[in-house]
């Protein structure tokens, strides 16, 4: 095999569209800019969003809320969730990475009541919800707030 040799595999390539190439082409005369106006000049063409000078539906919708620039966004846990935790270990945002429950910590762990607790664990997070404190302790566990 030499370099010359070398071509791109079958159907991974595709001839460039010639247009204004004569009629044969498919695309002669008017290049498939149809006849006159705006679109077929060079340069033409309306900005996205443009309906002709009618009032844009983007400008005749209302405003509607805000993103406040301080909000912070939790990775949430149910505890129904830590069962895959063995009894006694400490849960903290490098074990529920590991265990595949959160993707990243972000700006903290919020840990939910969602579902049973049935093993006694030392979870550590940034905020709790009053239910999931409750069924922690009620399992013989520790909620510790980072």
């Amino acid at each position: 095999m030499n370099l010359s040799e070398l071509r791109p595999a079958l159907g991974s390539t595709k001839d460039r569209k010639r247009i204004g190439r004569g009629h044969g082409s498919g695309t002669g005369k008017t290049s498939g800019k149809g006849h006159k106006g705006q679109n077929a000049r060079s340069g033409g063409g309306v900005k996205a969003g443009f309906e002709g000078g009618q009032m844009p539906l983007q400008r005749r919708l209302p405003k509607r809320g805000f993103t406040p620039l301080k909000k912070k966004v939790y990775s949430l846990v149910n505890l129904g969730q830590l069962d895959v935790f063995e009894s006694g270990a400490v849960v903290d945002g490098e074990a529920l990475i590991l265990a595949g429950l959160i993707k990243r910590v972000g700006d903290g762990i919020k840990v939910l009541g969602e579902g049973e607790l049935s093993k006694s664990l030392t979870i550590k997070a940034h905020k709790f919800s009053k239910s999931a404190l409750v069924k922690i302790e009620g399992a013989g566990g520790k909620a510790e707030v980072i």
